[in-house]
Parts: C-alpha cells; structure tokens; sequence
C-alpha cells in the first residue's frame, strides 16, 4: 500500500525548515539548514533549502519520488521576477508535486483551520497577504515606506520610540517616559548626550527599541498608547485592502497576527486597534495570534494543494508537532 507523504517547507531569511508527515499529520522527517531567502544569496539559499529537505527526508528513510506533495514557503517571493527565479530553483530539486508561495501565506494557513483567510506580518519588517475561498491571492508591503509601507514594524517602531524622546525632551511632544527609557537603553546619561551622538556620529535607532514602547504603553504613557494604536490602525488598513480586493468582507475567516512585534508585545493597544478597526470592515473575521510554527502551515498547504481535506483530527494532530 502506498504511503501518502506531504513536505512542508519554511524557508526565510536566517533558518529554514523542512518537515515530513503522513496523511494522518503525524511527524516522519524534520530538516533544518540556514538562510533560504533568495534575494540575499542565491546558491546559499539553494543549497540551504535543499539541506533541510533531504534531511527530513533521511530522518523518514525515504525518497523524494515518494513524496506526493512538497510546498515551499519561501521568504523573498514576493514578486512576479523573484518567481523567475524561483521557479527553475525548486523545479530543480526534483520533486515531482509541488508549489511554491511567499512564507505569509504559509504563516497564515498555520494560524487558521481553513484553507483562506488573512495575514498581518510584523517583526523587524512588516507585510501583509490575504487569499480568498477561491485560492485568489494578494500580499502587500515588506519593501520599506518609499513603496507604501506604513509604521508598524519593530524598525519603524524602534524610530518612533527615538524620535519621541528627542520630541518630548524638546517639548514638541507630551511628556513621555520614554525620554528617559530610550537614553538610557542605548547607554546615555540624557537625551542630549543621545541626541548630539546620533547629530554628530551617525548613530541610528535599533529595532529593540520597540519594545521600549509596549513597557511605556503598559505603564500608562499616553504618547506610546497613540502610537501603538495608530500602529494597530495602520496594520488594519492594510490587510483590509487586500480583503477588499479579494471581496472577502461578507466571508467568515481568521485573519492571522504573527512576526515579532505581534507575538512579544507587552501592550494589547495595537491588537485591540487592529481587531476594531477589521470588525468595522469585515464583522465576520476573527482575529487570532498565530501559535505553532509556520512550516505546518506549509504541510497543510501542500495538503491542501494535493486536495486532502483536512480532518479536525489531523488538524488537532499536526498542531501538536514539535520541531
């Protein structure tokens, strides 16, 4: 009897994952290697993907001729001319099924128990990407705020939590703890100190800082709730565009939070934002953080492409894996 094996890969910027399981979701292989994002080194990313792969693979003791779906979740495929490259780069690693799709979308497949929704990406950079009941899709952002992206993302928030020091330390600005926190995070005795280096010497704000924010926010700080709720907003707005390009707002789905920012922020101000200005636009989507690893949402896709539905048992199975 043939065994029906699903390959699920997550590969993004410093690590990528490969993962190995049956048609009942239970784990087989797992494989792991380093960078896989395409646009910052090619046959690193090749070799790296191609590592993790043949590891799970191993583990399972078996072939990929075996393998009756494999799906890649890839950082950096975000445009028709990384598709151009990407596509004769897996086709070349010799599997017979499969599909390739930004590393967002195997992000949120992971955060719903449906085959659609939508997506809010926020780490040290920000995208967001929605697909539809028909497998239509759309992301959005990742390319800085020259291309559209608005703040929300741990290096926007970083610059925000310097900027208000130096504003609030000025006057031009309420009066925020955070004149005293980031200073002093960044090793300076005042804001002066820190302005004059960042003046003079080049310093530039790093994307720790945005943590800075959330604990002000906790503790009361009306300038680090503004900006964590226009933030919130902001992320809003643009998972809502692609909602609405989809003609997703009469549907019922989850739209998924996951990256960095979303996952350790200590201050629930930018999720509630997001969760109320959805319900406005889109009253039938739910708004859940993402809670297991990414590269079972590319399992699930590759299930999903190979046209498996998913049981709540495997479902619930597959959730259960660890990595």
């Amino acid at each position: 009897m043939k065994v029906i094996l699903y390959l699920g890969i997550d590969a993004g910027g410093t690590k990528t994952h490969a993962l190995l399981v049956n048609e009942r979701g239970e784990a087989l292989g797992r494989g792991h290697s380093g960078n896989g994002n395409h646009q910052t080194a090619f046959q690193e990313a090749k070799t790296h993907i191609e590592e993790a792969c043949d590891a799970a693979l191993a583990e399972a003791g078996v072939s990929k001729r075996e393998v009756t779906f494999a799906y890649f979740g890839l950082a950096g495929a975000d445009r028709e001319p990384d598709y151009e490259i990407l596509r004769p780069m897996i086709a070349s690693l010799g599997y017979e099924r499969y599909a390739i799709a930004c590393d967002t979308m195997i992000g949120m497949r992971a955060g719903t128990h449906q085959s659609y929704g939508a997506v809010i990406i926020s780490g040290t950079g920000f995208n967001a990407a929605a697909r539809n009941v028909a497998g239509d899709e759309l992301q959005y952002g990742g390319f800085g705020y020259l291309f559209g992206d608005g703040q929300g993302s741990g290096t926007d928030l970083g610059i925000h939590a310097f900027r208000t020091a130096i504003r609030s330390w000025e006057g031009r600005e309420k009066p925020s703890v955070l004149s005293e926190t980031v200073p002093a995070k960044l090793g300076y005795p005042s804001v002066e100190a820190m302005y004059d280096d960042a003046l003079y010497n080049g310093l530039r704000p790093p994307a720790g800082l945005a943590r800075l924010v959330f604990e002000a926010a906790v503790g009361g700080d009306d300038v680090a709730i503004r900006i964590l709720e226009e933030t919130g907003r902001e992320h809003a707005n643009a998972v809502l565009a692609l909602i609405r390009r989809l003609g997703m707002q009469d549907d019922t789905f989850d739209v998924v939070l996951t990256g960095s920012v979303m996952m350790r922020g200590s201050s629930p101000h930018m999720v509630d934002a997001i969760r109320e200005a959805i319900r406005v636009e889109a009253p039938g989507a739910s708004v859940v953080k993402l809670t297991i690893d990414p590269v079972i949402g590319a399992v699930m896709s590759a299930m999903d492409s190979a046209g498996l539905s998913i049981d709540e048992e495997t479902d619930a199975r597959l959730r259960k894996i660890t990595l």
